[in-house]
């Protein structure tokens, strides 16, 4: 299990505990709330009614008065009221009152009339001037049938007469508190989806920063050209930074090693023909052998100065994770001015060899990039392409636009490479003899143009074409 998803996991645990903790104790509270809110409505309901009752009670009219027809009127009643999305059709109370000895002498259901209710608490505490209330089931066994019961005095001329006794079922609040637990649950779901929702996208993120680092490690482990990351928050950017830094070190270091071996490798030939013939030219030689051997040293030096030039070249290049001048450019531009300063600045080989250039890119192949370092690339390529064209060859160079990126092909036709030296094509130093001359080059050609094309998000491919001689494809981003 990854990182994301236990994170996810623990803050969704986190957030669904305490959503359910919340929600716990609110609906435990929904219940004891309305029971008390209903309970403060009585107590000014039953206190109003024992005002309007004992005018009757102490006339001994109690159930044939104002009083009682004002309360069998009012049970008459159907309010038709909408309480928010609750229909309240009819009005539910019982009003009984005692005198004070705690018989029943009214009953607004008349179910109780001469009964005995000293013994009731509502009753008993009344009587005694203190605050009465209680809450009885019809049936003991259904709590769907209780009712609350709240006592007030009736007071004639400052004297205790009786108690009025005010009862509303529990069960008219049920309706109320099954929309509130309802909306409760509604509202605990939503939270509990926009809490995951929330961790979603924040592991998503976290998921999306953590595999930018692991991806910028493995194009770095694989030697590819990589950006550092920056996105994620601080502490990722610094990360990246950090990795950023380290794979310089490390590399810069290795990058040394690496090429004061292939430079020491290189030069050995060249410096040990140069020694010779400086030590054959000690000695008295003839002007003949003079010449050759002065000739030699200066063809060997030319040949270092080439390698060192090509090498800090290519060092240059390899050091970059991003073209310097990175502006809009047209490859199709491009490729035929380098066709033309080719033609112009080998003009004597291609008309002493008869070799023809031609070039398809009609169109525009727009791109982004470094001018300079893409015409050096192209100029390597056709210079290889002359070094490997028959007299009398043709080199093709075509364009071509592919999905989100531009193709540049350069074939010549000459003997292509042999198949073991296909693997090897790209490697530093590694060159073929020139047909022509049966010298070799550098070896750096290649390598340098296929660094210019990933550093411009592509790459660079050799192969034999099936009708004879080499193709090198250039391939870079379309802009």
């Amino acid at each position: 299990m990854n990182i994301s998803v236990r994170l996810f996991l623990g803050y969704f645990l986190v957030v669904g505990l305490a959503a359910w903790f919340a929600l716990d104790t609110v609906t435990q509270e929904i219940r004891p709330g309305l029971r008390q809110t209903t309970e403060e409505t009585l107590v000014d309901a039953a206190n109003m009614l024992a005002e309007l009752a004992a005018d009757d009670l102490a006339n001994k009219r109690i159930n044939s008065g104002n009083f009682a027809a004002a309360l069998k009127a009012t049970r008459r009643r159907a309010p038709a009221a909408h309480i928010y999305d609750i229909k309240k059709e009819r009005v539910d109370f019982r009003v009984y009152i005692t005198d004070i000895k705690g018989q029943v002498v009214f009953d607004s259901e008349g179910q109780s009339l001469g009964s005995d209710f000293s013994r009731w608490q509502d009753i008993a505490r009344a009587l005694r001037g203190e605050y009465g209330a209680r809450t009885t089931r019809e049936d003991p066994d259904d709590p769907a049938t209780s009712s609350m019961y709240v006592a007030a005095p009736i007071l004639w001329q400052g004297k205790l007469i009786g108690v009025l006794s005010l009862a509303k079922p529990t069960a008219t609040l049920a309706p109320y508190i099954r929309r509130t637990e309802q909306r409760l649950r509604q509202s605990g779901l939503w939270m509990l989806a926009a809490s995951a929702a929330i961790g979603l996208i924040f592991s998503a993120w976290l998921t999306w920063s953590i595999y930018g680092l692991i991806r910028y490690a493995r194009n770095v482990s694989a030697g590819h050209k990589a950006e550092p990351p920056v996105g994620g928050g601080r502490q990722f950017s610094e990360l990246a930074h950090a990795l950023a830094n380290m794979r310089e070190r490390l590399e810069g270091k290795q990058y040394v090693e690496k090429y004061v071996q292939n430079l020491a490798h290189e030069m050995k030939s060249p410096l040990t023909a140069v020694v010779s013939a400086a030590e054959l030219l000690e000695a008295p030689l003839p002007d003949t052998e003079r010449l050759r051997f002065a000739h030699l040293i200066r063809e060997q030096a030319g040949r270092l100065q080439h390698t060192i030039e090509r090498m800090l070249q290519l060092a240059k290049v390899e050091q970059l994770q991003r073209p310097e001048d990175n502006q809009p450019l047209d490859l199709g531009d491009l490729a035929r001015q380098s066709v033309q300063g080719i033609r112009d600045s080998r003009s004597d080989v291609l008309a002493e060899r008869g070799i023809n250039i031609q070039i398809n890119a009609a169109g525009n192949f727009p791109c982004k990039g470094d001018a300079f370092l893409l015409r050096q690339a192209i100029n390597n390529l056709l210079d290889n392409a002359i070094d490997f064209s028959p007299p009398g060859g043709t080199i093709q160079m075509a364009l071509e636009k592919q999905p989100g990126k531009l193709l540049l092909k350069i074939r010549d036709q000459g003997s292509g490479a042999p198949d073991y030296a296909l693997p090897q094509i790209f490697e530093r130093f590694y060159s073929l003899p020139r047909p022509a001359t049966g010298n070799k080059s550098t070896g750096l050609g290649l390598p340098f143009v296929r660094e210019v094309a990933q550093l411009h998000g592509g790459d660079a491919h050799f192969t034999n074409h099936p009708e004879g001689g080499a193709e090198v494809w250039l391939e870079i981003l379309a802009g």
